[in-house]
């Protein structure tokens, strides 16, 4: 059963610079783009390195560790050494709340 929940306030974030959430033993990673919010695992499918502390050009997250590349929006690869895709997150905002939908553990 999926359920949401709150990881941080609107004013968290600005625009292009990502934002590290900590919950339910997983590190978030939390993006604004264009005025609009996104989530993904913070964790690089390729080389262990956290997509919070990389670059966010437009809507594509640049890994601080080796330059691989995904999209926010649906977590593809898109550049290599990156191949496999990240998780992403449904987002919704409440007010100055941002909620991400999570499976039940």
């Amino acid at each position: 059963m999926a359920i949401w929940v709150r990881v941080a306030s609107v004013d968290d974030l600005k625009d292009q610079n990502p934002f590290l959430a900590v919950l339910h033993h997983r590190e978030i990673a939390l993006y604004r783009a264009k005025d609009r919010y996104y989530a993904t695992d913070d964790l690089c499918s390729h080389a262990e390195a956290s997509l919070s502390e990389g670059d966010l050009k437009g809507y594509v997250i640049h890994c601080p560790r080796h330059g691989g590349q995904f999209d926010i929006r649906t977590g593809e690869a898109k550049h290599f050494p990156a191949y496999a895709p990240i998780q992403t997150y449904p987002v919704k905002t409440d007010g100055s709340e941002i909620f991400i939908e999570l499976e039940e553990e």
